[in-house]
């Protein structure tokens, strides 16, 4: 979300609203949204993967390091078979 906010110059909070809708909209594609959610680099902590943002610090340990989460578009093999 981060650098997608980056390379258009919009505001993080925009980018993360925009991928949350298109997240419910791709549900209805051959496509599906992968989330590898955050984590704490100190203590391993996975956070949520409604968590698209990167936390400012982990609940357990209260690390600051902490892993953005990568977000990514994928063919959806089930429904890619039934277009």
């Amino acid at each position: 979300i981060k650098e997608i906010a980056y390379l258009l110059e919009l505001p993080v909070k925009d980018v993360e609203d925009d991928v949350r809708h298109l997240h419910k909209s791709i549900k209805h594609m051959k496509y599906r949204m992968q989330i590898i959610p955050a984590r704490c680099l100190k203590c391993d902590f996975q956070f949520r993967k409604d968590k698209l943002h990167k936390p400012s610090k982990c609940p357990l340990c209260h690390g600051i390091r902490i892993e953005e989460p990568q977000i990514g578009i994928v063919l959806d093999d089930a429904k890619a078979h039934h277009s």
